[in-house]
């Protein structure tokens, strides 16, 4: 197995799972991706994508039409994309991906939260390069055989694919989020989930002190409204 594979089964999925605002985060997509291609899931890929989300987090469709609903109002506001880099303490690279109706504000709490753990944030461009950018989509076992999907998707980008207890997984670079979704769509395979990650390129071991010195700025990262997701290059121990 590959990169994907060991990020996936090491990294605490369980955060984003337990985390009370995740119809929150889902209701920011849905506005992100009405904002950029219109209301219509049927000629708005990326609204699809979302839609897919939703109801794998067990949203409920009346959030769901409500959102979509909300956002074709031009009062609405507009969430813009922010990423943040920097170091949490022990030299552990730290990227924020934020989605912002107020950049001033992100911004600050951003900054105060790397100045209270003793990280420091970064400039554009400090530690991007060390996480491998990438989209996944995840379809039903039921009649589908990994090694066989991995071997016919490989010329639409797929890099690699896997099963978990929950399906069956396909990671691809990020530009290729398109080209599969709509081979998958062609082909009538239904698409559980989908979404993009960051892998870290390199892991750092840490010891049990110097891992709560890290969680401590991550788990502050995340609580802010603003934050979308959270990667970092500290290697996590299975759970």
């Amino acid at each position: 197995m590959g990169r994907a594979f060991e990020f996936r089964k090491g990294r605490k999925m369980k955060r984003w799972a337990a985390m009370a605002k995740t119809f929150t985060r889902i209701g920011k997509d849905i506005v992100m991706a009405v904002k950029e291609g219109g209301p219509n899931p049927d000629t708005n890929s990326r609204l699809r994508a979302v839609i897919q989300n939703a109801k794998a987090a067990n949203m409920p469709k009346d959030n769901v039409e409500r959102a979509i609903k909300n956002a074709s109002n031009k009062d609405t506001a507009n969430y813009k994309e922010i990423l943040f880099e920097g170091y949490a303490p022990h030299g552990i690279a730290i990227l924020i991906e934020t989605a912002s109706d107020n950049n001033n504000r992100t911004v600050a709490n951003i900054r105060s939260y790397f100045n209270k753990c003793n990280g420091t944030l970064g400039t554009q461009g400090s530690v991007e390069f060390m996480f491998d950018h990438t989209c996944n989509f995840r379809i039903p076992k039921e009649g589908l055989d990994a090694e066989e999907l991995e071997l016919e998707f490989i010329d639409f980008g797929a890099e690699e694919v896997f099963e978990d207890e929950d399906g069956i997984l396909i990671y691809a670079p990020f530009n290729s989020f398109g080209t599969i979704q709509k081979e998958l769509e062609n082909r009538g395979i239904d698409i559980l989930s989908s979404g993009f990650e960051r892998i870290p390129q390199i892991t750092k071991k840490l010891n049990a002190d110097q891992i709560a010195d890290v969680e401590k700025l991550i788990e502050k990262i995340e609580e802010d409204d603003d934050v979308m997701n959270v990667y970092h290059t500290m290697e996590e121990n299975e759970e």
